[in-house]
């Protein structure tokens, strides 16, 4: 179904019992089929009659990326190979890339799920969506595809790159959903204005954007640009690709669809289980994966769950938009900072492009921040007064944001190198 309100919308206590059989019975069949998980197990002194519900959740033992990657690339299999019919892999920059394996009733579930998210966003049959995430091992292209052949919308799977090509598609087969990473939508409208193109020559209604951090300032300024609503899609390849969570109309925190993935918050450093309404790292439990389920995976992605009914009547869990990764962060002069924070200041002020880059350095032991900032040529060509004003104003709001001191640089526009896929926001030289 597309608009399942029976899942979409149980009572607490229906979805509690939901997740505990489900529960029950992935437990039973990683323990038997998993050695991983029958060791772990075993070290903990469970047994898979010790989980009776989605009570005993906490009991069970995490597992990490580097799990993944030691068992690279089938070691996590809970049915034979041969029932296996697609494989994905992350894209990752250090070691083994991390596998996925999928069942056909895994490419169900995963259709399923995104089409939820479709139909929230108020995608059908009558839409054009353009597909501009990457085909290919990484899941992005593949769940969106998919999910909305589900709903019935015709797909047009240009996949990434090629931005001048994406905008004339889009311009001549009257797309009317744009499914992309947030940091190339804006760079396409960026390509758009370049190339006289205005935003009322297209049909887009609708962008369908996730696979990177954004902030609600990016989501406003990507409404303004292109003339659509920005909605939110979230995954990630090791539970299933997107489609875990998704925004509603309300844009109120993004509903994870939680009769497929029991979503946790957890202390990073602790490990302890936090309520609701505290921010922590996410943590996910696989309940109807046959592939390649997981246990009480670590995220790595910081963020708050909360519960009770939406506005527009789903009682799934909201979980709000992700701060960052903690992998992602980087720690300066004993401050926690996220490449978010900049972005948000940059975009709440107005006089700035949208495109940054952070560099870190250290020089005589002590750690330096530089950031540059792209902005108008206006303040290039205008009296030195004023860019000296404008350093000022943002070096001030950045360093309130961030807790510390840091070096800015202003730069022309087209200086920072754009990105067709995740923006590389980040650049840590320190040797440590």
């Amino acid at each position: 179904m597309i608009w399942d309100e029976r899942s979409e919308c149980m009572s607490r206590d229906e979805m509690r019992e939901l997740q505990g059989r489900r529960l029950r019975h992935t437990v039973e069949r990683v323990y038997h089929n998993v050695p991983f998980y029958r060791k772990k197990m075993h070290e903990l002194g469970l047994e898979p009659g010790d989980i009776q519900g989605i009570e005993d959740l906490s009991k069970l033992p995490f597992t990490t990326k580097q799990d993944l990657r030691e068992n690279y690339p089938f070691g996590l299999a809970a049915i034979p190979m041969s029932q296996i019919v697609r494989l994905h892999a992350s894209s990752g920059t250090t070691g083994k890339p991390v596998v996925v394996g999928y069942s056909r009733k895994d490419l169900r579930t995963w259709s399923e799920v995104v089409a939820r998210a479709l139909y929230s966003y108020g995608v059908d049959n009558h839409d054009f969506i353009q597909v501009a995430y990457g085909y290919g091992l990484f899941t992005g292209g593949m769940g969106l595809h998919y999910g909305a052949e589900k709903v019935g919308a015709a797909v047009i799977p240009i996949s990434g790159g090629n931005t001048k090509k994406q905008i004339q598609i889009m311009k001549d087969f009257g797309s009317t959903a744009l499914a992309c990473t947030p940091s190339y939508a804006l760079y396409i409208a960026e390509s758009m204005q370049e190339m006289g193109i205005k935003r009322e020559d297209l049909k887009l209604r609708v962008g369908i954007f996730g696979a990177e951090p954004w902030t609600e300032n990016m989501r406003k300024e990507i409404e303004e640009s292109l003339n659509i609503k920005a909605m939110d899609i979230y995954g990630l390849s090791e539970i299933i690709g997107p489609g875990v969570a998704y925004d509603c109309e309300m844009k109120n925190g993004l509903h994870i669809n939680e009769d497929h993935f029991v979503p946790e918050i957890i202390n990073p450093e602790t490990c302890e289980v936090l309520p609701y309404g505290s921010k922590g790292e996410l943590v996910f439990t696989t309940i109807t994966k046959e592939g390649m389920p997981l246990l009480r995976y670590r995220t790595r992605d910081l963020t708050v769950l909360k519960d009770g009914e939406c506005e527009c009547g789903r009682t799934l869990v909201r979980m709000e938009k992700i701060l960052g990764r903690s992998d992602d962060m980087i720690i300066i002069r004993g401050v926690n900072v996220f490449p978010s924070q900049v972005e948000s200041v940059l975009l709440e002020m107005g006089e700035t492009k949208p495109h940054y880059m952070l560099f870190v350095d250290r020089v005589n032991n002590l750690d330096i921040l530089e950031v540059w900032v792209e902005v108008d040529e206006v303040f290039f060509s205008d009296q030195i007064r004023k860019l000296e004003s404008l350093t000022k104003k943002i070096k001030h709001n950045i360093e309130s944001t961030l807790g510390i001191g840091i070096k800015l640089k202003l730069v022309e526009p087209k200086t920072i190198e754009r990105s067709e896929g995740k923006a590389k926001r980040l650049i840590d030289r320190r040797v440590l």
